[in-house]
């Protein structure tokens, strides 16, 4: 419906109109050279599809109405039985929907839990980057499970085939029943607890074998995505840290004994449910070896870092498209804001920040295509993935900030995008290891076995344009790509 422009005491004027019904894909330059530049030419035309579904006005409004009404949770029935189960509104459930079918969560994998082929990974990294610049929060689940097959597969192959062909569908069923009477399933996962965060090795969750599986006793401060199948969790069995997976339900059909406690009240990701958690005697497969578990989610964790790098990128590419349109339609002391010489600089500098975090971002996906096979890229992956997630988780919230001033009091208000999208901002720095834990694990990687072979065989691109992201420029707007 229309918006009304003239009331009975003035006249909407001067105003852009709404940022929707736009080609997330076509309008988007840095992105299609990226791709181009990273062996992804022959699968355009796919993508820009997926960036005209979700570019709509339709699909604007599904994230909006999906962070509007936040999930709920039903921890009991009228009658006092135990239910834990979350309620989503309508507009999630589209969007997972739309998300799974497109692949984000687990097309670069194949039905039988091995990588797919490249492009794959970088094919997943432009879609996932579109579908942030929409909504955010749903992506957490569309992550964790796509992240969780690479320890299933590594350390429990025989587990990760039994459940490949259910994660890899297209298709997503929200019902809460069995994984194996749905048409397809996701994955969660909760490691961190209330005395340790971080510092997993310190978990005081048990673990206790009962024959080739194993019982758990203990709490999760953060259990993202509590509506999963099914969960990887870290306990202390006997041997040490293990992993497991927890699903929702026992091999019986029972409901498993995961026992809700709350609902994280965030500061942004609203959409999505984090929650605390309790297992009181909770069913669960053994993942890797015992004492092996940090070791067995190494894997997981480079994938979810770099999503966070994605999805940081992708705020940021919105932001700076609001930024962007609004100028081209605002008129200030006689010219257009984007024709004021101080404004078109700040554009520019932000289009060069967009720039390089899609250019990290798609180069370092390329690299995960080709670490199986090539030494030089597993060592880029292994390096590049935690300090492209700290420059860019880092960047993201300022940037989102310089984009909401841009304009002005508009930019300010609920019912502008940018408030949701700066309160998006902070949690992809802090998910899956904060700025200092970064730092730390950039300094494993040096002292690795990736260091000599980067040496040996450079693949680092000039690095000059990431030195300073915030050096001036004057290339003119138009290099931000935006058509």
């Amino acid at each position: 419906m229309a918006s009304r422009s003239r009331f009975d005491t003035h006249e909407i004027f001067n105003q852009s109109p709404p940022y929707e019904d736009v080609d997330l894909y076509s309008s988007d330059v840095p992105l299609i050279g990226a791709l181009k530049a990273n062996g992804a030419a022959l699968e355009l035309p796919a993508l820009a599809a997926f960036g005209k579904l979700w570019g709509t006005a339709k699909m604007f409004a599904r994230g909006r109405q999906a962070n509007e009404n936040p999930p709920k949770l039903h921890a009991f029935d009228p009658n006092g039985r135990r239910l834990d189960t979350v309620e989503f509104h309508p507009a999630y459930h589209t969007l997972m929907r739309e998300s799974i079918a497109a692949g984000l969560h687990a097309s670069t994998w194949t039905a039988k839990a091995e990588r797919a082929p490249a492009p794959a990974e970088v094919l997943r990294t432009a879609r996932f980057y579109m579908a942030a610049q929409v909504e955010t929060g749903h992506l957490c689940p569309v992550t964790m499970t796509r992240a969780a097959l690479a320890p299933l597969a590594a350390a429990a192959p025989e587990l990760a085939a039994r459940i490949a062909a259910k994660v890899t569908t297209r298709n997503y069923e929200a019902a809460f029943r069995p994984w194996w009477e749905k048409a397809g399933m996701t994955l969660g996962m909760g490691m961190t607890e209330n005395q340790g965060g971080t510092d997993v090795r310190a978990n005081t969750t048990t673990a206790t074998p009962t024959g080739e599986n194993y019982t758990i006793v203990g709490a999760k401060w953060f259990m993202s995505a509590p509506m999963s199948d099914a969960f990887l969790v870290l306990a202390q069995a006997p041997g040490g840290l293990t992993c497991f997976l927890m699903p929702r339900f026992r091999p019986d059909g029972s409901v498993n004994a995961l026992r809700f406690q709350r609902l994280k009240d965030k500061l942004g990701n609203r959409s999505n449910a984090s929650s605390e958690v309790e297992f009181t005697d909770a069913f669960a497969w053994r993942v890797g070896d015992e004492g092996a578990g940090v070791r067995t989610i190494i894997a997981m964790v480079q994938l979810t870092r770099l999503d966070c790098a994605v999805a940081s990128a992708g705020l940021m590419r919105m932001a700076l498209a609001q930024a962007v349109h609004h100028c081209r339609y605002r008129n200030v002391f006689g010219k257009h804001l984007i024709e004021q010489p101080m404004m078109r600089a700040v554009l520019a500098d932000m289009a060069l920040d967009v720039e390089a975090a899609v250019a990290l971002v798609v180069r370092l996906s390329r690299a995960l295509d080709h670490a199986a096979t090539d030494s030089r890229e597993a060592a880029y992956a292994r390096l590049l993935t935690p300090a492209a997630k700290f420059w860019t988780c880092k960047l993201a919230p300022g940037f989102i900030f310089e984009a909401m001033e841009s304009l002005g009091g508009n930019g300010y208000v609920e019912e502008s995008l940018l408030p949701r999208l700066y309160r998006e901002g902070p949690v992809n720095a802090i998910w899956e290891g904060s700025g200092n834990v970064m730092c730390l694990d950039v300094l494993r990687a040096l002292k690795s076995n990736c260091c000599p072979v980067l040496r040996a065989t450079p693949v680092f691109p000039s690095t000059r344009s990431f030195c300073n992201p915030r050096a001036k420029s004057r290339r003119g707007v138009g290099y931000c790509g935006l058509h």
